[in-house]
C-alpha cells in the first residue's frame, strides 16, 4: 500500500491525534488539564466506595492542577508550564482531567466549562468523566456549546468485559458505554473512549477480541494504555497475594500486541496514545525501564514499518 493511499490524508501509519488536530485548527492546540473538583461516584458513595481498584489520580494529575485554585489560574499556570516545550501554542483545550468531570449539578458544570471558554486563546474543552455520569439534560447543554466550540467527552470504558469491569469496582458495564457513547455522538459531540490493556481477568485472546467491539462504536478518539500496577491500590495488593488473572505486558509483547490490535481497528477511529505514562514514584514494578511514551511510540512506529502495516490493514 502507497502511504499517499492513507485514508486519514497523512503518511503516518496510524490515525494520529496531532496530525487530527492539526487539520481541524491548521496549528498545533496545546491541551491543558485543570482539576475542578469533582469525584467519582464509585468514590463518594453514590454508587460505591473505594473507586476503581487501579486507579491514583495522583500518578497522572500534572503538578501545576490544583483544585484549591480557579479554573482560571489553573489555565494559566498550565499554559505557563507548556510554554517551556511548546511556544509556538497560540490555541488551547483545557482538559477536565481529574475524576469524573461530569459529576455534578448542571449549574456547577456551566460556571467550570464557562469560565474555561472565557480564557484568550481556549478553542473548546475535553471533558473526561463516565458513561453513568451523563444525563439527557448534561448532554443537551453540551451539544449546544458544540455548535460554537471543540466539545469531546471522554468516557473511561477500560474493558469490554464485564466480569472484568466488577472486579476493578468499575460501578457501570461495556453495554451502558455503548448506550451513552451512541446517544452522545448522535448529538454531535466529539466522542472517545479509554481503554485498559491487562485488566486482571482479561486474557490476550479475549483482548484482541476488543478490537471488533472498540471499531463498532461511534468514537472519534481513543486512548489505550498498558496496566501499570500502582503503588497504594487496591490492584497493588490483590497483585502481591495473587499475580494469576493479571496481564503485564512486556515491552516487546506490548508492542507486538498494540500493532496487531491496531491492524484490526477501524481506520477513521483517531488514536490519541498507544500507552500510558505514571511518574516512576507510582510504580509498583519498572518492567519497561525508564522509557517516555515518545520513546515507546518510535518503537511502536518501527514495528509498523518492520511489517509494512498500518490501522485497519485487518479491519473487516
Amino acid at each position: 500500500m502507497n502511504k499517499e493511499e492513507f485514508s486519514w490524508g497523512n503518511n503516518r501509519r496510524y490515525n494520529s491525534y496531532s496530525e487530527y488536530i492539526r487539520k481541524l485548527f491548521g496549528e498545533r492546540v496545546q491541551k491543558v488539564a485543570v482539576d475542578a473538583g469533582f469525584t467519582c461516584p464509585n468514590r463518594d458513595g453514590t454508587k460505591g466506595i473505594g473507586g476503581c481498584t487501579y486507579c491514583d489520580n495522583e500518578a497522572f494529575n500534572p503538578s501545576y492542577c490544583d483544585p484549591k485554585e480557579s479554573i482560571t489560574e489553573q489555565i494559566r499556570k498550565g499554559i505557563e508550564f507548556h510554554a517551556v516545550r511548546y511556544r509556538r501554542a497560540a490555541q488551547f483545550l483545557v482538559y477536565f482531567q481529574p475524576f469524573s468531570n461530569t459529576h455534578a449539578s448542571i449549574e456547577v458544570l456551566k460556571e467550570k466549562y464557562e469560565e474555561a471558554l472565557l480564557y484568550p486563546g481556549v478553542v473548546g474543552l475535553v471533558i473526561g468523566t463516565r458513561p453513568d455520569c451523563v444525563d439527557d439534560e448534561k448532554l443537551s447543554y453540551l451539544s449546544a456549546l458544540a455548535k460554537n466550540y471543540f466539545i469531546q467527552v471522554e468516557y473511561g470504558v477500560e474493558t469490554t468485559n464485564e466480569a472484568t469491569l466488577t472486579r476493578i469496582n468499575r460501578g457501570h458495564t461495556f453495554e451502558l458505554s455503548r448506550k451513552i457513547i451512541e446517544k452522545t455522538h448522535s448529538l454531535g459531540i466529539r466522542t472517545g473512549a479509554h481503554f485498559i490493556f491487562g485488566l486482571p481477568g482479561d486474557t490476550l485472546e479475549g483482548m484482541m477480541e476488543m478490537a471488533g467491539q472498540v471499531s463498532s462504536l461511534p468514537i472519534d478518539t481513543v486512548k489505550f494504555h498498558q496496566l501499570q500496577i500502582i503503588k497504594g491500590t487496591v490492584l497493588e495488593k490483590e497483585f502481591q497475594a495473587d499475580h494469576s488473572g493479571f496481564h503485564l505486558f512486556g515491552l516487546n509483547e506490548y508492542i507486538d500486541f498494540i500493532v496487531s490490535f491496531t491492524e484490526k481497528l477501524n481506520p477513521s477511529i483517531v488514536i490519541e496514545r498507544f500507552t500510558g505514562e505514571v511518574p516512576p514514584r507510582f510504580i509498583e514494578s519498572h518492567n519497561w525501564g525508564l522509557l517516555r511514551n515518545d520513546e515507546i511510540l518510535r518503537l511502536i512506529e518501527k514495528e509498523f514499518e518492520r511489517r509494512d502495516s498500518w490501522q485497519g490493514k485487518n479491519h473487516i
